[in-house]
């Protein structure tokens, strides 16, 4: 969904005073104390796109990585918005020695209906990519693994977002091309240093 999050604030409430249960009942067999909405939503994202002010739950959509965290723990409460919209993954496979795995997440919000045609293109250029790259036998995940995201993300035509990291500080797909760089890769350490302290 492409909107704003839904948010019920009476129903807010009855989670902080332990009113429905928390997680749907999905832990209700073991003892895991009271409900703490700052400790179990609020601080649990990175992006800290979420503020408690009095029983009342704000949230920034435009830090909002629409991981569903929030909506997981508090489905009565929060529900997501009505302003759907497609997503495209590539690289998800099913091998017998790993087990099944999604795909990575490359075009985000997707009207369908208007961008079709650019879909199809987007398609046969990494499908091209593939076959012009790609080993005997490996698989388009196995190829995006081995020479990274960053070349569906140029091949689609996209900037990185906050939806194509998949955990803050470890993801293996975006690198600084040597233009993006001020200064490029053949600065004085020590100039730089003068200006970022540690």
């Amino acid at each position: 969904w492409k909107d704003d999050i839904k948010i019920d604030q009476e129903a807010v409430a009855g989670y902080i005073g332990g009113a429905p249960t928390a997680n749907a009942g999905a832990h209700c067999d073991l003892d895991w104390g009271k409900f703490v909405i700052e400790k179990e939503v609020i601080e649990c994202w990175w992006t800290d796109c979420m503020k408690l002010k009095s029983d009342n739950l704000t949230i920034y959509m435009h830090e909002c990585t629409r991981c569903m965290h929030c909506i997981n723990v508090m489905p009565r409460a929060l529900r997501t918005g009505q302003d759907g919209a497609k997503s495209m993954l590539v690289g998800g496979k099913a091998p017998s020695f790993d087990g099944a795995q999604m795909g990575s997440l490359l075009v985000p919000f997707v009207e369908v209906e208007e961008a079709f045609w650019d879909l199809k293109k987007v398609v046969e250029k990494i499908r091209d990519w593939w076959m012009e790259e790609g080993k005997r036998r490996e698989r388009l995940g196995e190829l995006i693994k081995r020479q990274g995201f960053q070349k569906p993300l140029e091949l689609a035509n996209l900037h990185t977002v906050s939806q194509h990291v998949k955990e803050p500080g470890e993801n293996p797909y975006i690198f600084w091309k040597e233009e993006e760089v001020e200064g490029g890769w053949t600065r004085d350490i020590n100039e730089f240093r003068k200006d970022h302290q540690r």
